[in-house]
């Protein structure tokens, strides 16, 4: 983005007149700051900030701010260290400055020079961290510091505030200063003549997002400021199984555009991008040659479909293994992909590449087919209010075979057709139809998609040692999950991390370790496990033998069960139905005195859990069954969730007794 040098240099000339830009300075500490050993605003708190400051000057390029902070326990002294990320080149930070005050008022001032860290590099982006420590912390220390982040005048920056933080806010400002044509006031007379966005428009907007704590809203003053000022903001949420936190956080975003509202502005990025789809996209010979080589005359749509998703499922997908350096490309006379054929011939892309170049493919075969640009889940929800098409980050390919749609997801490596990744069901984005462009929402998945059945056979002998073996199989989710890992990974470490799992969920005493994978790399097939199991399980007391009622079980921790409260939505990411079945070989002289006994527990309309169990001479099969339909729940669905969590806990409590007969014992 850019600013004309006249432009600029007259907002510069006239902003020398006015006085200069009142930046946050030290402040002397309160004693009840001094003493302050527990917050009640924030029991249990680690530290707490006392007070935040963010100064945002566009004419000047120019950012100050300033942060001071109460450490109240050991781990509040981690804060002393101090990461600020920067875009290297255009960005640069100055003026450190910090200190460290103890309880008795003593000062100790930050002297050592900032380390300057490089964290990431794509392209010619560099990110780099300015990383400095306070000195002598104690719990009871304040700590102070501020810093000024400047821009090269080529520049233009739109704050975005991050409200709420890690920790308890008791007071917070924040300040914008934009340029003069978009000061408050003066939106109408915006110029269109000198700020330019990435696509060359003319900017004549300052349009802002906002999610701001009750009582707290954007303001202005004469001069044209807009100011942000809040009191005791709540700590960012940390509870289990949270959706996306980053689409709930309090926060502000300020941005320059080209278009007065959203709806325009959707329309017109989305059409941009259907220009590039389409370039993209284009079916040229070198891919009709490409499909013809693919698949037959005498294939039905489904099945051409099918065989061009396997074709391009096989291609290297380099977000799951390695993008090719600059210099390797040049190497190989790789060229970065313009053209659908260009992935194709090279037999390599990006995700958003692959799912363009099956567009390419089912166009080129003759099938209906379309582009959709969706969210990620996994990272926020789709919020159209928020003008940034950047937000949507991923690639789907609808389908359209005799009236019928479905979604697919080839750049997904390893998801099988007629499927998508959790991450791109049930959320919205932009799509193309017969009917134009338009936003879409991706189906729902539903709980026999995603299922794992885990059958063990397992012989006891009389003193609780059990040998024997398990098949776990999975389709769906879980499969997706450990086959994108073994591309990673080798199978050495996919089946660590496999042990690891079974390690949480087996009993005490008892070791499971997987042998083999079947179909690892089979999307189209069920992923099954093969696991050993041996060890001791339960205790022997007299003539009986006391066992966990539920095998698989029995160190699981189910969820919620100790959270009276629910702040945030429940997010599970995927509907699934998980099932176990052990077969318990009894040692000979051994009967059932107790089992867990048959039951059903039902949250209506939303999950469903269901236990079995049957003996006959010798043998014991113990079964259980999750089956759960939703993936998110509201707050105020919180304690019916709670409950039914709270009755499946209470039942995997049950145990198995053995009794060993007279006869046995006097044998």
């Amino acid at each position: 983005m850019r600013t004309s040098i006249l432009l600029r240099n007259a907002l510069l000339l006239a902003f020398a007149a006015s006085p200069f830009l009142v930046r946050a300075q030290f402040q002397a500490p309160t004693q009840e700051e001094l003493t302050m050993t527990t917050d009640p605003k924030a029991p249990g708190a680690d530290a707490v900030y006392l007070y935040c400051e963010e100064n945002d000057n566009d004419p000047l390029h120019y950012q100050s701010i300033y942060a001071r902070i109460k450490v109240l326990t050991e781990k509040g002294k981690e804060l002393a260290t101090v990461e600020l990320p920067y875009l290297s080149g255009n960005f640069k930070i100055s003026d450190i400055s910090g200190r460290t005050i103890h309880p008795d008022g003593s000062i100790y001032p930050l002297t050592g020079k900032p380390e300057d860290l490089l964290s990431e590099k794509t392209g010619t982006l560099q990110i780099k961290r300015k990383v400095f420590t306070l000195p002598n912390v104690e719990v009871g220390s304040i700590l102070e510091y501020r810093y000024d982040i400047r821009y090269d005048d080529n520049h233009f920056s739109s704050p975005m505030w991050q409200i709420q933080k890690p920790y308890f806010v008791h007071k917070a400002h924040y300040s914008f200063l934009p340029f003069e044509a978009f000061k408050a006031g003066n939106a109408a007379t915006a110029s269109n003549l000198y700020l330019t966005d990435e696509r060359g428009r003319a900017v004549n907007t300052l349009i802002w997002w906002k999610r701001l704590p009750g009582g707290a809203d954007i303001k202005t003053d004469v001069s044209g400021r807009y100011s942000v000022d809040v009191t005791d903001v709540p700590a960012i949420p940390d509870e289990d199984w949270m959706p996306p936190i980053e689409s709930y956080l309090y926060k502000v975003f300020f941005y320059y555009k080209a278009a007065g509202n959203a709806t325009e502005f959707w329309l017109n990025e989305a059409k941009y991008w259907q220009k590039d789809v389409d370039h993209f996209a284009e079916p040229s010979k070198a891919i009709h040659d490409a499909v013809n080589g693919l698949i037959a005359p005498s294939d039905s749509d489904l099945v051409k479909a099918q065989k061009l998703y396997a074709a391009v499922q096989a291609l290297d997908n380099t977000d799951f293994s390695r993008t090719r350096s600059e210099s390797e490309m040049k190497q190989l006379k790789i060229k970065a992909a313009k053209r659908a054929e260009d992935t194709w011939s090279q037999k390599s892309g990006s995700s958003d590449d692959i799912a363009l170049l099956y567009l390419a493919m089912l166009r080129a075969a003759g099938l209906t087919a379309y582009a959709m640009k969706v969210v990620d889940r996994s990272e926020r929800d789709f919020d159209p209010s928020y003008m940034d098409f950047d937000q949507l980050t991923e690639t789907l390919v609808v389908l359209s075979i005799g009236g019928k749609e479905t979604v697919l997801d080839p750049g997904e490596k390893m998801c099988p057709f007629d499927t998508v990744s959790w991450k791109h069901a049930n959320v919205r984005g932009v799509r193309e139809s017969a009917q134009g462009l338009s936003i879409g929402l991706t189906p729902a998945q539903n709980y026999p998609d995603n299922t794992t059945e885990r059958a063990a056979t397992l012989a006891l002998d009389e003193h609780g040692g059990i040998s024997g073996n398990c098949s776990i199989v999975m389709v769906g989710q879980a499969a997706l999950d450990w086959r994108q890992m073994a591309l990673e990974n080798d199978m050495a470490e996919v089946k660590k991390q496999f042990d690891r799992g079974l390690e949480s969920m087996v009993p005490e005493g008892v070791e499971a370790h997987v042998d083999h994978f079947l179909g690892m790399d089979q999307p189209d097939v069920n992923l099954i496990a093969m696991v050993n199991i041996k060890g001791t399980l339960g205790t022997s007391m007299a003539k009986r033998l006391l066992l966990p009622g539920f095998f698989f079980e029995t160190r699981s921790q189910v969820p919620f069960v100790n959270q009276e409260k629910r702040l945030e939505a429940v997010d599970m990411h995927y509907p699934e139905r998980v099932t176990d079945v052990v077969t318990y070989d009894l040692p000979a002289g051994m009967t059932v005195e107790g089992a867990p006994e048959d039951n059903k527990i039902v949250w209506a309309g939303h999950a469903v859990y269901v236990i079995k169990s049957q003996s006959s001479p010798g043998k014991l099969m113990i079964a259980d069954s999750e089956a759960r339909g939703f993936d998110t729940a509201t707050p105020d669905l919180y304690q019916d969730l709670r409950g039914f969590y709270q009755k499946v806990a209470t039942a995997n409590q049950e145990q198995l007794v053995l009794m060993q007969t007279t006869n046995a014992a006097s044998n």
